[in-house]
């Protein structure tokens, strides 16, 4: 894995911004656009997502950061909750749903599997693991 010097660097962050877009462009729809209750609660889950990895990104530790994300599934799992309102009073058709709601679950797998990333980077190595790294470097 390269180095991530930057939340730019960050391929969840930039689905994150993907995800942004999109839930922006359905809700500029005109029926969505006037359930100003429902478009204001799905516009703030989508941008709690980018924001919290943001965040956490930016905080001081890899303890900070897991937490952070932890918070993103949450957001998602409320964006998809409201995506389904969205399907339930035809705001959105099955089509757009599923996108949307397929993108959410695939980005929410990306996070789990940098949380367990981030995780198991910060584990004592084991003899044998410490060893294998040794020859590696050589």
């Amino acid at each position: 894995m390269s180095k991530i010097e930057r939340i730019e660097d960050l391929i969840i962050w930039q689905k994150a911004r993907e995800l942004n877009k999109m839930i922006y462009d359905i809700t500029k729809e005109e029926r969505f656009s006037k359930d100003y209750a429902l478009k204001d609660q799905i516009r703030r889950a989508s941008i709690s997502v980018a924001s919290n990895i943001a965040e956490g990104f930016e905080r001081m530790g890899d303890g900070e950061f897991k937490y952070f994300l932890s918070v993103v599934k949450g957001s998602l799992g409320e964006l998809r909750a409201q995506l389904y309102l969205a399907l339930d009073t035809e705001y959105i058709s099955k089509e757009v749903f599923d996108r949307l709601n397929n993108f959410s679950v695939e980005l929410s797998r990306m996070i789990g599997s940098f949380i367990s990333y981030l995780h198991n980077s910060n584990k004592p190595k084991t003899r044998d693991s410490q060893i294998r790294d040794s020859r590696l470097k050589q």
